[in-house]
């Protein structure tokens, strides 16, 4: 034991002058040569161009108000819910429309706004809609201003899921905002292999914060994942007039 501490000692001996001379070159350089040794200048980021109110120049438009060619309707044939100006109205009775296009992970921005309700609109009933991930994972549509409702199914929550962390809705007839950030579940086979997340920013807002996806969204029952793959975005048909409107996403 002490013949390996003495050649520990001796080959510590050994190593210092040679540490301390690969350290004297850095103490020699000037402050920016030192600093330089820390930057990275590849790869470079695109550039993406960002004008205000409309999607970045890297985007995949999904309605910029022009008509609904990116949709269908569920029930099969075009999506045909109500065109009018620069959004899109739920047409009640026509089902949910979806993307043409599948998606896994993505960053949405939809807007949407809700009509003055009318007197016996209240709770789950006052214009309720919804934007389903993948088909399956719903983020909620809902006029929930000075609206009492279960706070898992209210506007921003991950329906009958995770309850947002505030209530950042506008009053009816003014316009929503949410951006989202969206990462799938992975499955391997037909076993889960990672669950889903997601960040909801309401009006600026954040109210879900990189939350756990439970499984797919049940009105009745708990939660469950079943495997899948990429797949479309919908929007829902509630049965009531919510419009929306500069509809955009990016695939992450």
């Amino acid at each position: 034991m002490r013949n390996n501490h003495l050649a520990t000692v001796a080959g510590l001996a050994l190593l210092t002058p040679a540490l301390a001379a690969c350290a004297a070159p850095q103490e020699n350089l000037e402050p920016w040569q030192q600093a330089q040794k820390t930057e990275v200048w590849e790869p470079v980021p695109e550039a993406v161009e960002t004008p205000v109110g409309k999607a970045p120049s890297d985007a995949v438009v999904l309605f910029d108000g022009t008509d609904l060619s990116a949709w269908e309707s569920v029930k099969g044939g075009e999506a045909n819910w109500t065109l009018g100006g620069d959004t899109v109205t739920v047409k009640p009775g026509t089902g949910n429309i979806r993307t043409k296009q599948s998606f896994c992970d993505v960053q949405l921005h939809v807007e949407w706004r809700a009509p003055q309700p009318e007197e016996d609109m209240d709770g789950q009933k006052r214009n309720n809609s919804g934007v389903f991930f993948q088909e399956r994972y719903e983020i909620q549509v809902l006029d929930s201003y000075q609206n009492k409702t279960y706070p898992n199914g209210q506007a921003a929550s991950v329906y009958k899921q995770t309850i947002p962390l505030v209530n950042a809705t506008r009053p009816p007839g003014e316009w929503q905002e949410y951006d989202i950030i969206f990462t799938a579940p992975r499955f391997d086979g037909e076993a889960l292999e990672s669950p889903g997340y997601v960040t909801v920013i309401h009006n600026g807002v954040v109210v879900q914060n990189h939350v756990e996806i439970q499984g797919t969204t049940e009105w009745i029952g708990a939660p469950k994942y079943k495997a899948h793959g990429c797949a479309p975005i919908q929007l829902q048909d509630h049965d009531n007039l919510v419009s929306f409107r500069n509809i955009w996403l990016r695939e992450l």
